[in-house]
């Protein structure tokens, strides 16, 4: 037996003794088996030492019976010679020999014995009930053996046969008319100890074998019971309660080809599945925090945008009044300088030329504040004809003489006569806004920029394109696909809010178009803008 069979061995013992397999599978099955091994050795010996004694029983009725009838021709012998004292002599011999117990010859119809082993029973008259006396009364016609087992202080056996008178006995000695048949009976008494001393040695002997027997019998089906089921449902029971404790790398090892071995490679298999499973759980389970992390941590700098946002949207309004407060007194500037360049003579130059510059810059001032109020003014989105190259014209007017864009240069290649299309003027204009300053921010305030337009086709559809290029850094490519994202910003915080790209994407969608991006790090980003033109105007031209 191997080393492990004798721990587990051990270890089911231990079991055993601790009482944890009282109502196991294992148990109940030992059990079981071991009673029906333990009833059907005692019924198949016990039926053994029957049938033996039976047989030695009968070995000696028919041993009895062949010393009767040698006894029997002895006494036919004598008594036709007349020799009746020959008779009682040799009989008391036989009974001093210790082969018979008792021998006694009752007459018939008298019943008294007539001659006998032990002269103490002569004259002594047979007893009704005995087999003796059943030889005589046991039918119609005499028996002719009859025999019994009896006990005083030990067993013995009593052999009754019939003496029948013979043809020969009436002419020589004329003891008896011829038509009696039965002239007496033959008791012999055979001592039975030499035979139960047999018997209970074949008792003994039988039942040391059958206790043997059943013994290594119970001992060989246990171990057989215990390779073939109990081990393995024992290492099934062992690996199902470590697997369930967390220990996914165990496994049970039964190699053979019947069913345990069946069940035990499914287990195997069942312990990889859940193994994997587990482990994509986890895997899961990791990936999910950390993108729990990460839009926890976009929510946190959404909600810093936002606060940055709504901050930049108060100080929006708050400059708009400003600009709309300036707008009077610009006016008022711009009106009195008008009155007091016609009040100067025409030879005062010098007067006249500082007005005029005056007056030239205060209608500067009171353009950008203009068209600071249109571009700021919160209107609702009306869809009408739309000049796309109008509309880039007017932004551009609009920033050129910011300080952000005095050293960015801007150029232009738009395309004539291109259609109009339906849209919202302020909101495209917004767009473009949001694309020139994320140039500028890009190059920091200092590069080129280049404006494109052109009318291009796309699955049979005709589409107005606006391309910004600019000579900035560029857009690392692990960032291009998040540009679009709401909150999503490269620049340092204070600087931007994420959300420009993001409304510019919107606005464009709005309108039935598409936004796409190009960008090669070191070589600047170009930002395509795709806007349908409706079916009436491609017709028309």
């Amino acid at each position: 037996m191997k080393r492990e069979d004798t721990i587990d061995t051990l270890r089911f013992i231990k079991d055993l003794l601790a009482k944890k397999l009282r109502n196991s599978l294992s148990l109940k099955l030992i059990f079981a088996i071991g009673s029906l091994i333990l009833v059907a050795s005692a019924v198949f010996w016990i039926a053994i030492v029957m049938r033996g004694e039976e047989q030695l029983i009968n070995s000696s009725v028919m041993h009895a019976k062949g010393y009767n009838l040698i006894l029997e021709r002895s006494v036919k012998t004598n008594m036709l010679l007349g020799q009746t004292d020959v008779i009682q002599k040799m009989l008391e011999e036989i009974g001093a020999s210790g082969t018979f117990r008792a021998v006694r010859i009752y007459s018939h119809p008298e019943g008294e014995v007539k001659f006998a082993s032990n002269r103490e029973d002569l004259r002594m008259q047979l007893k009704k009930g005995t087999a003796s006396c059943r030889i005589c009364h046991s039918g119609n016609s005499p028996a002719d053996l009859e025999w019994t087992i009896q006990e005083d202080t030990q067993r013995f056996l009593r052999l009754s046969k019939a003496i029948y008178y013979e043809n020969s006995c009436s002419i020589r000695c004329h003891y008896h008319p011829p038509h009696k048949k039965l002239i007496g009976i033959l008791e012999t008494d055979y001592p039975l100890s030499p035979l139960d001393r047999m018997i209970k040695e074949q008792k003994i002997a039988t039942l040391t074998f059958g206790v043997i027997l059943t013994f290594l019998s119970s001992v060989v089906l246990c171990i057989i019971l215990w390779k073939i089921i109990i081990r393995p449902i024992m290492l099934l029971t062992d690996a199902m309660e470590r697997v369930s404790k967390g220990d996914m790398d165990h496994r049970v090892n039964i190699d053979t080809k019947d069913e345990m071995g069946m069940l035990a490679r499914r287990f195997n298999e069942m312990v990889e599945e859940l193994k994997t499973a587990r482990q994509r759980l986890e895997n899961w389970a990791k990936e999910l925090e950390e993108e729990v992390r990460k839009k926890t941590e976009e929510i946190r700098k959404g909600q810093e945008q936002m606060i940055h946002t709504e901050k930049l949207a108060s100080l929006g309004r708050m400059a708009a009044g400003v600009a709309h407060e300036l707008n009077s007194p610009l006016t008022g500037i711009v009106t009195f300088a008008h009155l007091m360049l016609k009040r100067l003579p025409p030879d005062d130059r010098m007067n006249r030329e500082d007005l005029e510059v005056i007056i030239e810059q205060a209608e500067r001032c009171s353009k950008i504040i203009k068209g600071l109020l249109g571009f700021s003014r919160a209107l609702p989105a009306q869809k009408q004809k739309v000049d796309i190259n109008a509309t880039i014209s007017q932004v551009l007017d609009m920033i050129k003489n910011q300080a952000k864009f005095h050293n960015v240069k801007i150029k232009t290649e738009l395309a004539p006569d291109l259609p109009e299309i339906e849209g919202d003027p302020s909101q495209l204009q917004q767009v473009y806004m949001n694309l020139l300053i994320n140039a500028a921010d890009a190059m920091n305030d200092r590069g080129e920029v280049k404006i494109c337009t052109r009318l291009v086709r796309e699955d049979e559809k005709e589409y107005i394109e606006i391309e910004f290029t600019d000579t900035g850094p560029g857009i690392p490519e692990e960032h291009l696909n998040k540009i679009f994202e709401p909150f999503f910003t490269t620049k340092p915080v204070g600087k931007g809010t994420g959300l420009g790209l993001s409304v510019s994407h919107g606005i464009v969608r709005k309108h039935g178009g598409y936004m796409t991006v190009k960008s090669t790090p070191g070589r600047g980003t170009s930002f395509f803008i795709r806007l349908p033109v409706p079916k009436e105007e491609t017709t028309t031209t």
